[in-house]
């Protein structure tokens, strides 16, 4: 990473856990919106969104985008979060999937694990997996943020699923060996599940001028526009025209 990149991941402590601690209290992206139906603002995750109804006729295969906050869109308005873009780029593409956003803010890998049978009732063809940056901001044990996206993306595979994989990075006040062992998480679990792999989602956006919001964590709605890009290109081998 170039030095002004490194000065800016200073900032991502208090900005995402700001963002976690707000979860349930700032207008964000729904935590089960669906990319292809309208929905509310800020709707509490527990009540289905205003598209809910004409979703369960839906019969399009499901992909997935299953994260935190990066995911869920915090801190842009509706219709802006990268699955909704996915969702854009798919359909131009002539693929005919429907984009479900599983993305809660402050989620950590445990709650992913304990939200995995959330995702799978969904029968997703594809889960774009994209959870770790609060387990690194907050310190926790590598080895428990391991066991747990272990844990979330063999569950998804065994169930027939197909898995994309997406990492995140750490401020360097982490330390090189916290910060090494972190991103190698990723990579190794890339490869023991074979899985493909965006070893950053925030490739292109992040300390791109006009790509972040102001809290230096989140990407804006131009910044989202480049994400889904990013994630495209993974996705598409896996489906069916």
């Amino acid at each position: 990473m170039s030095v002004a990149i490194l000065a800016v991941l200073s900032f991502l402590v208090a900005a995402l856990s700001l963002s976690g601690c707000r979860a349930d209290k700032t207008p964000k992206q729904s935590g089960v919106a669906d990319s292809s139906q309208p929905s509310s603002v800020g709707e509490p995750p527990a009540e289905a969104p205003e598209g809910a109804p004409a979703a369960a006729n839906d019969k399009r295969p499901v992909i997935v985008c299953f994260g935190d906050s990066l995911t869920a869109g915090y801190g842009t308005d509706l219709g802006q979060s990268y699955p909704d873009y996915l969702q854009t780029d798919l359909n131009a593409e002539g693929y005919n999937y429907r984009v479900v956003n599983e993305g809660i803010s402050g989620n950590t890998t445990k709650d992913g694990v304990d939200r995995l049978d959330t995702v799978l009732a969904l029968k997703p063809s594809v889960v774009v997996v994209e959870f770790g940056g609060n387990d690194g901001l907050r310190g926790l044990r590598i080895e428990d943020s391991r066991t747990n996206l272990d844990k979330i993306v063999g569950t998804l595979k065994a169930s027939g699923t197909k898995v994309v994989l997406a990492g995140i990075t750490l401020p360097p006040d982490y330390g090189p060996d916290y910060i090494k062992q972190f991103t190698h998480t990723y990579a190794m679990l890339a490869a023991k599940y074979h899985v493909p792999i965006l070893p950053f989602l925030l490739k292109g956006v992040f300390g791109v001028d006009g790509m972040m919001q102001t809290d230096r964590t989140h990407a804006t709605n131009e910044g989202n526009k480049v994400v889904a890009k990013n994630v495209l290109p993974l996705v598409t081998p896996l489906l069916k025209r």
